[in-house]
């Protein structure tokens, strides 16, 4: 099974490195030197990781064969792909492979139906669960403990927790700052 490890960003320095946006919770198994990416586009790769090291919080990689800054920049916005055992777990048991969440029934604590888990988002401060609800709209529920706080996969469902308004525009708090009067 093929899952995205990381998208390459821009270009730093002159010497063919490039900075990562890094979407798996075990980089330093995933894009460690010497391994060999699959890329989309695929005309773009494979990619071997020659060296890779981390500046201002940064992870940068320099990939075998590109030794400038012009071959960096052709290379931004690649997803860089490695090659799974579909029976591999991530260790922790708070961590989830992204074909593991897919098609996840979503249901509330008290059990009614949300939706189904159609695709996993990746932003840089955390991951959306974009859920599609029954009657074809879409909800996005974000990733974190105290929203979702249960994953099953043995009943193959997320248990949420929504705050109000995540699902009901009309249940939603407005906040008020400041004297109203």
């Amino acid at each position: 099974m093929q899952l995205v490890v990381a998208r390459v960003g821009r270009a730093h320095g002159i010497k063919g490195e490039v900075t990562v946006e890094v979407r798996t919770d075990e980089p330093e198994l995933r894009l460690a030197p010497g391994s060999v990416l699959a890329t989309e586009p695929a005309s773009a790769g494979p990619l071997t990781i020659e060296t890779g090291r981390v500046h201002s919080g940064r992870l940068l990689l320099r990939f075998a064969g590109v030794s400038d800054r012009t071959g960096a920049e052709a290379l931004r916005n690649v997803l860089l792909i490695a090659e799974v055992d579909p029976e591999d777990v991530p260790e922790d048991p708070e961590e989830f492979y992204d074909h593991q969440l897919i098609d996840l029934d979503v249901v509330t604590v008290d059990g009614a139906l949300v939706g189904r888990i159609a695709e996993i988002s990746h932003l840089p401060y955390q991951d959306l669960l974009i859920v599609r609800r029954p009657d074809g709209g879409e909800v996005m529920v974000p990733f974190v403990t105290e929203i979702v706080p249960e994953i099953d996969l043995t009943e193959q469902r997320a248990i949420i927790d929504p705050p109000p308004g995540l699902l009901d525009d009309g249940a939603a708090e407005v906040a008020r700052g400041g004297d109203d009067a």
